[in-house]
């Protein structure tokens, strides 16, 4: 399946999940609960609040494992410049954050972490749902963004 496959079906539009595609080209999807849902929204405030550019939710990124989607990303508008004709992102934006839920395993969000930096982000961040939040980029973990966020007012 390609994803204009996916955005064209009908019967995907109003699942209560996030859709990915795998390399091979077969749906992943996976619920998200309330906190999940709140700190999403709440990150994405703040980044729009403090950041130039554009936030995106929900974002479909080009990786070699096929489409992912990061729970928020932050672009510059040279990004969004480059990518506003896509159907789906064929780089990841700078910044790539995903918000962690009881079902994802640390395999999966290292999987991702390494998919979003590999795609062109220059950090991801993964955020708990009680906030705790860790930076990566390609160096590995890091103690602090260098992305000038305020992160107060996530929890």
């Amino acid at each position: 399946m390609q994803w204009q496959d996916v955005l064209a079906d009908k019967s995907l539009h109003d699942l209560p999940y996030k859709i990915e595609l795998n390399e091979k080209g077969l749906i992943e999807m996976s619920p998200a609960s309330f906190i999940h849902s709140l700190l999403q929204g709440r990150v994405t405030k703040l980044l729009g609040n403090q950041l130039d550019g554009e936030v995106f939710t929900e974002l479909a990124v080009q990786t070699t494992k096929g489409i992912r989607v990061p729970d928020v990303a932050w672009g510059s508008d040279e990004y969004v410049q480059k990518h506003i004709k896509d159907i789906f992102a064929l780089s990841a934006p700078e910044l790539c954050i995903e918000i962690i839920s009881p079902s994802n395993t640390k395999e999966e969000m290292t999987d991702k972490v390494g998919l979003f930096l590999e795609a062109g982000a220059k950090e991801v961040w993964l955020i708990s749902e009680d906030g705790l939040v860790t930076f990566y980029n390609q160096d590995g973990q890091k103690e602090r963004s260098a992305f000038d966020v305020d992160l107060k007012g996530l929890v």
